[in-house]
């Protein structure tokens, strides 16, 4: 077992700790809160100790990983802490709002040697896996164009916390809900080069009735278009067109292959927890078996094209994405694929 502490035991961190403990080889025996008493029945519950101190936590000679499920305002500094502690992070996402920013956090890691992973569960549905792995194989041709949507019923379900905070959400839904999607769209196509933002229907806070669309230009020359409406009912939507075929993904275990000229075929995956298997691919990184899935080339181009979506959303018109030498390709590990 890796034992870990993870710090900030708000809904997110709950639902971590409720995907992992006692199913993972990721066994959480610290968790860090600043209100200790709210989350004491969790810690029993699941048999850890509890601190207030993050600095206490990463100092432990027990904790061998850190999960981070904090505000993303204190991503950066805590992951070049536990870095510096020669010690795994895992990252809730957004790493950061600016590329440079994730640029001193993912250069701690590889200073410090260690592994670096980020929350972006999403990439781990059964059926985004297999998109993954067609994409890939090249099986739809050349990648031309890819949609993608993502809503989630936040202002029904989700009272207050970090995401109704304008402070805190400068992407408005993008932060919470459609980053997703932008860094799945990257997964998929490469790094992005432009993007064009409009944000609709904005509410004073702490009413998140909003919508967010982006036009996408990839560094391959490929297009996109993602939208997120945080009020809209509970849909995963990714499309990705290629010279060869078409691959739809519906929700987390359904995918549509339609290649040129046959008929469309449709296939179910069984159900997973995709929390689960994003920690499982967390311990395979720590345990050297093989690296974690997204890589620092893409957590940097998934930060840069966000930091050009808030940029757009601020000015009304199309920015251009920071190249940072980053390559045109898709920036996935072939080798790291999730079963």
């Amino acid at each position: 077992m890796i034992d870990a502490a993870i710090v900030g035991l708000g809904r997110w961190g709950q639902s971590i700790v409720n995907a992992v403990q006692g199913k993972s080889r990721l066994r959480f025996v610290r968790g860090v809160t600043k209100e200790p008493e709210l989350a004491r029945a969790l810690a029993t519950r699941h048999g850890f100790a509890l601190s207030s101190e993050f600095a206490e936590a990463v100092a432990d000679p027990a904790v061998r990983a850190v999960v981070l499920a904090t505000p993303h305002s204190l991503h950066v500094d805590q992951v070049i802490a536990v870095a510096r502690a020669g010690k795994p992070v895992w990252c809730e996402k957004p790493l950061a709002l600016t590329h440079a920013q994730a640029a001193r956090a993912v250069a701690a890691c590889e200073a410090a040697g260690v592994p670096l992973a980020v929350g972006q569960n999403k990439r781990f549905f059964p059926a985004m896996l297999e998109l993954a792995r067609l994409v890939a194989a090249g099986e739809i041709g050349e990648v031309m164009h890819v949609e993608g949507h993502f809503s989630n019923e936040h202002s029904t379900r989700v009272a207050g916390g970090w995401r109704d905070d304008p402070a805190e959400t400068p992407g408005a839904g993008m932060t919470g809900a459609g980053l997703h999607v932008l860094d799945s769209m990257i997964d998929l196509a490469g790094p992005a080069r432009a993007v064009h933002a409009k944000l609709f229907g904005a509410k004073p806070p702490p009413d998140p009735r909003d919508a967010v669309a982006v036009l996408v230009e990839f560094a391959s020359g490929a297009t996109g278009t993602m939208a997120t409406v945080r009020a809209a009912p509970m849909v995963w939507h990714m499309h990705v067109f290629g010279t060869r075929g078409r691959a739809e993904v519906t929700g987390e275990t359904t995918l549509t292959l339609a290649r040129i000229g046959e008929a469309p075929h449709t296939r179910t995956f069984a159900p997973a927890d995709s929390l689960f298997l994003l920690a499982e691919a967390f311990a395979d990184a720590i345990e050297g078996r093989r690296p974690f899935p997204v890589t620092p080339p893409a957590m940097l181009a998934t930060v840069a094209a966000f930091e050009a979506v808030i940029a757009s959303l601020a000015t009304g018109g199309p920015v251009a994405v920071s190249a940072h030498d980053a390559p045109a390709g898709p920036l996935r590990q072939a080798s790291a694929a999730v079963p």
